[in-house]
C-alpha cells in the first residue's frame, strides 16, 4: 500500500469529519506538524476535539483552528501562550480537559498501549480529581485516569522512509512518539524522506506499522514562541 501522498490534503482524504478526535504532537511550537494542521484548517471540519500538550499561539499552529472557531474541546496542558484561546474559554465558548503535563503523556502512552485506565498520585486532592475514582494502595490515595486514544493522530518526524518508519529529533520526541500508537489513523509529515533500509533500524522510535499515510515536507517552516536575545553590548 503506497503510503506517500503529494499533499497533506491529499494525506488527509477521506479521513477527516466533523466531530472526530485528534491527537497533535509536538511541544510548544517545536515539532508541531503545522502542514497538516493547515490542511484540517482549509477543510472546514469543526467540532473538533483536540489532545495536544499545547494549543500553539495565536495564527500559528493549533492557534489556526482555534482562530476559525473548528476546536469545540481542548485535552491539554499548558495552554498559556495563545490568547484566543484563554478569550474563547474564559467565554464559556471552548471546553477543556486540563491535565498535569506528565499524565496528559501517560493518558496518551497508555491508549496506545491498550490500557483504559491507570492510577496516580498526581492531583489527588486538587480539581483535577473531582469526578473520578480516589482508590487507597499501600497507605496512599492514587487518582484513576482514563487512557486516551484518538481517530487521527498527527505527528511531524525529522526522518522518515517510505514505509513510516519514523525517527523525530529532540524535542520533538516528547509528544509525537505516543501519539503516533494512540490513533485509528495516523498522518505524519516528514522533512526528510528516504527509502526503506536507509535508516538505522536501532535509530527507528516509530515503526512503519503505526503510520497510515506520510506527507513530505523538505523546508517546513520552524517557529519560535519567544524569541529572546542577548543586549548587544558595546565594543
Amino acid at each position: 500500500m503506497k503510503k506517500v501522498h503529494a499533499s497533506a490534503k491529499d494525506a488527509l482524504a477521506g479521513v477527516l469529519r466533523d466531530g472526530m478526535t485528534i491527537m497533535a504532537g509536538g511541544f510548544g511550537l517545536c515539532g508541531i506538524p503545522g502542514v497538516l494542521i493547515e490542511a484540517v484548517r482549509d477543510s472546514g471540519v469543526k467540532d473538533l476535539t483536540v489532545i495536544s500538550n499545547n494549543a500553539g499561539i495565536d495564527g500559528v499552529g493549533l492557534g489556526m483552528l482555534l482562530e476559525t472557531r473548528q476546536i469545540r474541546k481542548m485535552i491539554s496542558s499548558y495552554v498559556g501562550e495563545n490568547k484566543t484561546f484563554a478569550q474563547q474559554f474564559l467565554a464559556g465558548e471552548l471546553e477543556l480537559e486540563f491535565n498535569p503535563q506528565g499524565t496528559l503523556a501517560e493518558r496518551i502512552r497508555a491508549g496506545g498501549a491498550g490500557i483504559p485506565a491507570f492510577f496516580t498520585k498526581t492531583g489527588v486532592g486538587t480539581l483535577i480529581a473531582e469526578g473520578k475514582e480516589v482508590r487507597e494502595f499501600d497507605g496512599h490515595e492514587y487518582v484513576m485516569e482514563r487512557g486516551l486514544f484518538a481517530d487521527l493522530a498527527l505527528v511531524h518526524a525529522w526522518k522518515g522512509d517510505t514505509e513510516g518508519n519514523l525517527v523525530y529529533r529532540k524535542t520533538a520526541r516528547n509528544f509525537n512518539p505516543m501519539m503516533a500508537s494512540a490513533a485509528t489513523v495516523t498522518v505524519a509529515q516528514v522533512e526528510h524522506l528516504v527509502e526503506p533500509g536507509e535508516i538505522d533500524p536501532d535509530h527507528i522510535i516509530t515503526p512503519g506499522i503505526f503510520v497510515k499515510r506520510i506527507v513530505h515536507v523538505p523546508n517546513v517552516e520552524k517557529r519560535i514562541e519567544q524569541r529572546t536575545v542577548r543586549p548587544k553590548t558595546a565594543a
